[in-house]
């Protein structure tokens, strides 16, 4: 490489690490009293926020285990793609759709959720197959 060209490229490495330190100082003076922001906790679908429930405390012993209901509105579908018994409304979360049975669409729907009626799907925010 000719002396000519080395110095060119010497002087451009040069330029370009003199330009990264100021960017840096600029950026770094700039968010110097600024706090971080902080993205939101991310929970799983479905989870609510509820405060602890303070109970008595009782000094007999329990005999029978407490479980607590099941809330869930949705439950998804098996391996295969079939609804679980009990929740034949299929919903596809990339178009927000909802199929009932007999709907045209419904035996070829994969679904990612499965609901027990129409109104708990649109309940969540789906809306219905127009055929």
């Amino acid at each position: 490489m000719p002396t000519g060209a080395l110095r060119r490229v010497m002087l451009l490495v040069l330029l370009a690490a003199a330009g990264g330190a100021v960017l840096a100082w600029f950026r770094q003076r700039s968010t110097a009293g600024d706090p971080v922001p902080q993205w939101p906790a991310m929970q799983p679908l479905g989870v609510v926020d509820e405060p602890p429930v303070l109970r008595a405390v009782d000094s007999t012993p329990s005999t029978a285990p407490s479980s607590p209901p099941s809330t869930a509105a949705w439950r998804p579908p098996d391996d295969a793609g079939n609804p679980p018994a009990g929740f034949p409304v299929k919903v596809k979360e990339s178009s927000g759709i909802f199929h009932v049975p007999g709907g045209r669409f419904y035996d070829r729907t994969r679904p990612d959720r499965c609901y027990p009626t129409p109104a708990a799907a649109e309940a969540d925010g789906y809306r219905r197959s127009k055929s």
